[in-house]
């Protein structure tokens, strides 16, 4: 049975932002049980999970001999080694692989830049001015995106792995006030989030959460 490394405590307090996020769903979407082993800040930093992921974060992927990290590149084996989240199609699974690029390399990088904008630069004098910096490069992605996206339920006609990354990247912004202005996208987290294998994954990663929180 495949492991993956979650956070013992995570810091997105049970949000479902963390990044081991969308290996489970991905993981749930396709049927495939999954162990978690709970690693602390500090243990992340130890040689044992520096062995299968060197930068010291979280998710590791084992599985017998393999042992992989970055969750985009586990969602993909995940999909490459089950049916139901690559289209079987030659040019629509090309689309779908495309579209998980996108996702972590176009979409999310200012995302993330903004989390950090907000927790890090807390009290700069600069803050205001990255802010509106930093949004407007959101905001210019997501315009682009709305645009090709246009009436469709998903990235590629059919559900796919590249919607679950899609999907944990906008999520990020929820609170924000910025997707208020994008209700294709609301309606796009809303559809994702309604699936079962998606409540599956978040009830099971609040779980650690709640745990943390109690014994705290």
């Amino acid at each position: 049975m495949p492991t993956i490394t979650a956070f013992k405590s995570s810091p997105d307090r049970g949000m479902g932002l963390a990044r081991d996020m969308p290996v489970r769903w991905a993981f749930e979407e396709v049927g495939q049980p999954y162990d978690v082993r709970l690693v602390s800040f500090t243990e992340m930093k130890e040689p044992p999970h520096l062995r299968v992921n060197p930068f010291g974060q979280i998710p590791t992927y084992e599985d017998g001999e393999l042992a992989t990290f970055e969750s985009g590149a586990i969602v993909f084996h995940i999909a490459e080694s089950h049916s139901g989240l690559l289209p079987t199609d030659k040019i629509a699974r090309a689309n779908a692989i495309s579209w998980m690029f996108a996702a972590l390399n176009t979409v999310e990088p200012p995302i993330v830049e903004r989390d950090y904008v907000k927790y890090f630069e807390e009290g700069k004098s600069w803050q205001g001015e990255r802010f509106t910096m930093v949004d407007e490069r959101i905001r210019n992605r997501l315009d682009q995106l709305a645009a090709w996206f246009g009436g469709a339920n998903w990235l590629v006609g059919t559900f796919s792995a590249a919607d679950i990354l899609m999907i944990h990247a906008l999520r990020r912004l929820e609170g924000s006030g910025i997707l208020e202005d994008y209700p294709t996208f609301r309606d796009y987290i809303a559809r994702g989030t309604e699936r079962p294998a998606y409540k599956r994954a978040f009830e099971a990663q609040y779980a650690v959460f709640s745990r943390s929180s109690s014994s705290d």
